[in-house]
C-alpha cells in the first residue's frame, strides 16, 4: 500500500464537518481525496470547502475509484452493511461509524465479509483513543482505587425539540437500530469494555415512557464481565435534569467519569479526591483515525475493530432483549 492511505467518504454530512472529516487530512500518513452525499451539489460544496479534489453522488464510483485506497462510511447505520460489503468486495480497508449497524447479525455479516475478502474492518469508537479515556484506562491499571468490584453508568438527558423532527432519523429504529440508546448508550457500552474487558452476560428492559417517538426512550441493564465485575446501568431519555456519569467502583475508592459531558475525570481514594481535567483534540475522531491509519501502514494496532465493535452491538441487543 502507498505510504499515504488515501481515503473516500461515504456520507459526507455533519459528523464529517469538525468530528471526523479533517481528521483523515491532518493525520500523518493520511490524504482525503473524494467525498461522496447522495446530493451531488452537497457532495460538490463539501469537496470545495474541504480542498477536497473529487466528489462523488454514487458510492460505488467512490468505492471503485483506483485513486481510493480506503473508505470511511459515515452514513447512518441503516446503511452500514450494505456499504461494507460492497468496499470489502472491492478488497479496500473500511472504517466504519458507529454504532457498527442495525444489530449484531449484520455486524456478523460485515465482519464476515471483510475477513473473507482479507481487508481489515474498523469502527469508529474514537473515545478509545482520547487522552481523556486513555487516562481513565492508566488510573484503573495503577490499581491505586484497589480490586474493582462493580461500575453504575447512570445517562439521563431531557427532551428536546429535536426528538419530534421528522428528519431526525437516531429515534427510527428502521434506520437507526433503536432509540438515542443505540447512538449514545453504544459509546458507553464500548468504553466500559476497553477499560474492563467484556461483558460476558447482560439483559435488560426498555420503555417507551415520553411516546414522543416509536423507539424506548428508557433502558435499565445488568451486566457481568468475564473478570466478574458487575455492572447496572440506566439511561433516559425523558429525564428533568441531564446526568453523564459512571462510576468505577473499587476496594479502596472509585473514578467516576463523563462520557460526553466537559467534566473531569474524579478520582476518590480514602476520602481525598483528585481531579484530572483533559481537553478533547478539536477534530475528536482524528486521534482513533490515526491509529487505524498506522495498522494499514504496519505501524501500530488500532484497537476498535470489527470484532471489538460487533461484540459491542451483541451487548447491546442482550440488553435490548433482541438476542
Amino acid at each position: 500500500m502507498n505510504k499515504k492511505i488515501r481515503w473516500g467518504i461515504i456520507g459526507c454530512g455533519d459528523v464529517t464537518e469538525v468530528k471526523s472529516g479533517p481528521g483523515f487530512q491532518k493525520s500523518e500518513g493520511s490524504e482525503l481525496i473524494a467525498v461522496m452525499r447522495r446530493n451531488g451539489k452537497l457532495a460538490e460544496d463539501y469537496a470545495r470547502r474541504h480542498n477536497v479534489p473529487k466528489w462523488y453522488d454514487d458510492a460505488h464510483k467512490l468505492i471503485n475509484d483506483p485513486d481510493v485506497d480506503a473508505v470511511y462510511i459515515a452514513t447512518p447505520p441503516s446503511t452500514h452493511k450494505e456499504y461494507t460489503l460492497a468496499v470489502a468486495s472491492a478488497k479496500k480497508p473500511v472504517y466504519v461509524e458507529k454504532p457498527m449497524a442495525l444489530n449484531y447479525r449484520e455486524c456478523a455479516e460485515m465482519a464476515d465479509a471483510c475477513r473473507n475478502n482479507n481487508v481489515p474492518l474498523f469502527v469508529a469508537y474514537y473515545r478509545r483513543a482520547l487522552p481523556r479515556f486513555l487516562k481513565v484506562k492508566s488510573l484503573l491499571e495503577s490499581k491505586s482505587m484497589g480490586e474493582i468490584s462493580s461500575v453504575s453508568i447512570k445517562f439521563l438527558q431531557k427532551p428536546s425539540e429535536k426528538d419530534t423532527d421528522p428528519s431526525n432519523w437516531r429515534v427510527d429504529p428502521s434506520i437507526a437500530g433503536c432509540g438515542y440508546f443505540c447512538d449514545l448508550g453504544s459509546h458507553m457500552i464500548d468504553l466500559i469494555q476497553f477499560f474492563l474487558g467484556k461483558i460476558i452476560d447482560a439483559s435488560g428492559s426498555t420503555s417507551n415512557q415520553s411516546k414522543l417517538y416509536l423507539a424506548e426512550d428508557t433502558v435499565s441493564a445488568a451486566f457481568k464481565f468475564e473478570s466478574g465485575i458487575l455492572g447496572s446501568g440506566i439511561w433516559s431519555f425523558t429525564s428533568y435534569q441531564n446526568i453523564d456519569e459512571t462510576e468505577i467502583i473499587g476496594s479502596k475508592g472509585k473514578i467516576v467519569y463523563s462520557t460526553f459531558a466537559d467534566e473531569p475525570i474524579k478520582l476518590l481514594v480514602e476520602n481525598k479526591t483528585e481531579e484530572f481535567r483533559i481537553e478533547h483534540p478539536p477534530h475528536v475522531a482524528q486521534p482513533l483515525i490515526q491509529l487505524v491509519v498506522n495498522d494499514l501502514l504496519g505501524k501500530g494496532i488500532c484497537p476498535s475493530t470489527g470484532e471489538t465493535g460487533a461484540y459491542t452491538s451483541f451487548v447491546m441487543d442482550k440488553i435490548l432483549g433482541r438476542i
